[in-house]
């Protein structure tokens, strides 16, 4: 593994913004995927009638080499900068987005949020939306793309007005601004985002890459908390045994340890770990990995599920206290109201049992007790019973494990994060 610090990065922005042809030209031009294999993907976009998409094509590829192997690493493809190894976490679509944004895959250490320069594109309601994500999860590094410069000519006064327009709407969900830079790309031709472009001399800031190396600092990792590692898949490999895979957010996993898995609560012993198809001895935060268990079945746990160590075990929650931020409700939300929480890689049927206060969101100060119901936009403390066993932890504690998304009919009905748990009996 390189020595680099590495950082999880996600990219945001409305589905038409070009986030995958975005992350597709970081990959080619900074020496990630080789030209041979470009040169597949542009056969591939001409028999499909997209020649444009060739970059896309990377990262959905990738879709179908899920479905095929075992790949511990499913999203995830590597690039290096001049200071860090970073993880790009793609999600096409804007029901994948929410949905990686909240399992353990994506536990963002800093995103890209690109906005379309195109005329009649700009900031459109799912730019708002992520960015209220991005807060709400906790995402506090950023960088804004300001990407399709092509298609107006390069032209400064555009790249101005997009700006504009996203330094208000960052400031309103309570992003401080002047740390955030706004780089204008052409992520189809490259310009500005692994190479200097000729073609904007007015712009004499860092290109993408340089953006990202001068403003993201290595996030901290909390090896001397307690192991939380919520599983992503389970499986059971000919000769190896049972291995489950997952993200570890906290503490360190060794070869040799005992693990246990909440809330099935069934225990077994550490045999060996794999990250990038390598034995390694132990594993941090931050890791992807599978590690092969003996004493377990695969019956016996699932996706949702969190090892912790038996002395530590994960918080399985008889209920919580929450902060919610609602952001898009046909109607209203009233106490008895059962959503779909999201929460690392588990999703669970959970109550609302009260609404206890309706908060102010920038300021987070008691606007209302005990509202009877609350509606798009408001943020509330809430109190919520799961229907059935989760693991979930409190965001002072463990904010890996605390932030989650309330999904229903099809859409992201709110995202919040966990203030503190009552733990089953």
């Amino acid at each position: 593994m390189p020595a680099k610090p590495h950082i999880n990065l996600i990219t945001a922005g409305h589905v038409d913004a070009g986030k995958s042809t975005l992350v597709g030209r970081l990959l080619y031009d900074s020496g990630a995927i080789r030209e041979e294999e470009l040169r597949k993907l542009k056969e591939l976009a001409k028999e499909f009638k997209k020649e444009t998409f060739e970059f896309a094509y990377v990262m959905d590829k990738l879709k179908e080499e899920r479905q095929r192997g075992l790949t511990i690493d499913v999203m995830h493809r590597p690039f290096e900068t001049q200071k860090y190894f970073f993880t790009v976490i793609d999600a096409p679509g804007h029901r994948d987005f929410v949905k990686n944004m909240i399992t353990g895959a994506s536990q963002a250490d800093a995103a890209i949020l690109v906005i379309s320069a195109k005329q009649g594109e700009g900031i459109q309601e799912q730019t708002k939306e992520h960015t209220w994500l991005l807060k709400v999860l906790g995402i506090n590094q950023l960088i804004v793309a300001i990407n399709k410069m092509d298609t107006v000519n390069y032209d400064q006064k555009r790249y101005e007005e997009i700006k504009e327009e996203a330094s208000k709407l960052l400031q309103s969900v309570g992003y401080k601004v002047d740390q955030i830079p706004f780089v204008p790309v052409s992520a189809y031709y490259g310009d500005n985002v692994v190479k200097k472009t000729d073609k904007m001399p007015w712009w004499d800031g860092p290109t993408l890459v340089e953006a990202l190396d001068a403003t993201i600092k290595e996030p901290e990792k909390p090896i001397d908390k307690p192991l939380r590692i919520p599983i992503q898949d389970v499986y059971s490999i000919t000769g190896v045994g049972t291995v489950p895979v997952g993200r570890v957010e906290t503490g360190v996993l060794k070869v040799g340890d005992a693990v246990v898995f909440e809330p099935a609560g069934v225990q077994g012993e550490v045999k060996s770990i794999e990250m990038h198809h390598q034995p390694i001895q132990e594993a941090k935060p931050g890791d992807n990995i599978g590690f092969n268990v003996r004493g377990v079945s695969k019956q016996d746990i699932k996706r949702g599920d969190v090892a912790g160590h038996p002395n530590a075990k994960p918080t399985v929650a008889q209920e919580f206290t929450a902060q919610i931020i609602v952001l898009q409700h046909p109607t209203a939300i009233a106490p008895g109201y059962t959503p779909v929480f999201h929460v690392h890689t588990a999703s669970v049927a959970c109550t609302i049992t009260e609404i206890m206060a309706k908060v102010d969101p920038q300021t987070g100060s008691v606007v209302q007790e005990n509202p009877d119901f609350i509606k798009t936009g408001d943020a509330a403390k809430v109190r919520v019973r799961p229907t059935k066993p989760l693991v979930i932890e409190k965001y002072s504690e463990f904010p890996q494990l605390a932030r989650f998304a309330i999904r229903d009919m099809g859409k992201t009905i709110a995202a919040g994060i966990v203030l503190d748990v009552t733990p089953a009996k």
